[in-house]
């Protein structure tokens, strides 16, 4: 009986202890959440001033003739696949990569896929897609930039997508894909479909290509920017919800510990406390006798 409950403390113990340690984590992943989610706000902002830069540009250049990225043959695919290497994201990897899967099924030619995180390196080679390199995941905002560089560096590839999870309501997430390359006539004129914020008709001040070329340069950087920074957002949703029901199960699991224990406690006081009184019982029949 004594070894019973000495095994039910110590359950109680680690179950204490684990979930000290889901309360850390789950703290971690919400101020994760934060920075990441306050990186897409700002982002927001500013990639609609640079759609806006870039109107003014195009309405300027009216009757001016614009250099498309013309892709010769479809047979020069890029992709770029955002992961994650951390633990405790549930299905994360595997949604993305099989989004990745089914979409690039849908292209013919040569195609080049680079993995940002290792375990998304491996789902996709698993999956028979030409993984041509892998970038390390970054683990803040400010590991974002030099990896955006980096992507844009390596990644030259006519027509490129980027492929990401973006945050939902909630802890939800869902596979996201955005067309980079080319920036052509279609393109061009989707942007042109935004409406300008005011009445005043905007002026390009300087040397317009120029002026263009640095804007679509921004337009790239913070595009990629903007999806990595919502795929660790998601990432962190997906583990703060992963600790929640975590918590929520160890929770459980030590109310039923503990009301066990107190049951095995009390039957053993109450199993020692009769053996009192039956012993006493005795002792005083035995004296009556004498």
């Amino acid at each position: 009986m004594s070894d019973t409950s000495e095994n039910l403390r110590n359950k109680i113990e680690r179950a204490a202890d684990l979930e000290a340690v889901v309360s850390t984590m789950k703290a971690l992943a919400a101020s994760n959440i934060g920075q990441y989610e306050r990186a897409v706000t700002a982002l927001a902002d500013y990639y609609r001033t640079v759609e806006l830069a870039l109107i003014a540009c195009f309405d300027q250049a009216k009757g001016r003739p614009f250099q498309d990225h013309k892709i010769q043959h479809e047979d020069r695919l890029g992709a770029v696949v955002f992961g994650s290497d951390q633990g405790l994201v549930g299905q994360f990897n595997d949604v993305l990569a099989e989004f990745v899967f089914d979409t690039l099924q849908h292209f013919h030619g040569k195609k080049s896929v680079w993995a940002v995180g290792e375990r998304m390196h491996a789902l996709l080679l698993d999956m028979g897609l030409p993984v041509t390199g892998v970038f390390e995941v970054p683990n803040s905002v400010s590991a974002i930039t030099p990896l955006i560089g980096e992507i844009l560096t390596r990644s030259e590839t006519p027509l490129l997508y980027i492929f990401h999870n973006s945050p939902t309501s909630g802890a939800l997430y869902k596979p996201n894909r955005q067309r980079l390359l080319p920036l052509d006539r279609k393109w061009r004129l989707e942007l042109l479909k935004l409406s300008w914020p005011t009445y005043q008709l905007p002026e390009v001040l300087g040397n317009l290509e120029v002026t263009l070329k640095a804007l679509i340069r921004e337009y790239l950087f913070v595009s990629l920017f903007k999806a990595c920074a919502e795929s660790l957002a998601s990432e962190n949703a997906s583990r703060l919800a992963a600790m929640q029901r975590a918590e929520k199960n160890i929770n459980e699991m030590l109310d039923e510990l503990t009301q066990t224990y107190n049951r095995l406690r009390q039957n053993t006081i109450d199993s020692e406390l009769f053996d009192v009184v039956s012993g006493f019982e005795a002792f005083r029949k035995n004296a009556d006798q004498t």
